[in-house]
């Protein structure tokens, strides 16, 4: 399980800059959060399938919630702003990551998924979050793209924060 949420990391800090010979562009940069936020749904939706833990099931709908939200401002603005999200190397490793994580984790039950879940969670939170900051946000031109990305940095810390109070809580 570490190491899934090490290739999540590797992802979205060494692919993201070694997939482009130049810094990701607004489009690309829309697709790769959009994709994280998607992915955090599915996993999201999972838990809630999986989970019998009223505290593991909360955050789970929290963060159903709060990636739908910002998913829908993201396309919203995308629309407004004529740009088609463009799919990229990253975007497409994120992805086939998260199916075989939600895959493996679809094999769990118990006190073993909501750990596993809440487990990556935090990863995945830590390292979305330092790419928005490292590579996403410093990259993006458009200033309302820009801004988005900023308001989802904030209330993703504040998940991942979220998800590692819910961990010290699980056995």
């Amino acid at each position: 399980m570490f190491m899934k949420a090490i290739g999540v990391a590797a992802v979205l800090t060494l692919a993201a800059p070694a997939a482009y010979a130049q810094a990701p562009n607004d489009a690309q940069i829309a697709h790769i959060a959009y994709t994280a936020g998607t992915i955090d749904v599915a996993a999201g939706k999972q838990a809630l399938a999986k989970s019998h833990n009223k505290a593991v099931r909360d955050f789970a709908q929290e963060m159903v919630r709060d990636h739908t939200a910002v998913n829908d401002q993201a396309l919203a603005l995308v629309k407004k702003l004529h740009v088609t999200p463009q799919d990229n190397p990253t975007s497409q490793a994120l992805s086939k990551d998260a199916a075989a994580k939600l895959a493996s984790y679809a094999k769990l039950s118990g006190a073993a998924f909501d750990k596993a879940y809440v487990t990556n969670e935090i990863a995945f939170h830590k390292t979305v979050n330092g790419a928005l900051s490292k590579t996403l946000i410093p990259n993006a031109k458009n200033a309302e793209l820009k801004s988005l990305l900023q308001t989802g940095l904030k209330l993703f810390t504040e998940h991942q924060t979220h998800a590692e109070h819910l961990a010290a809580g699980l056995k």
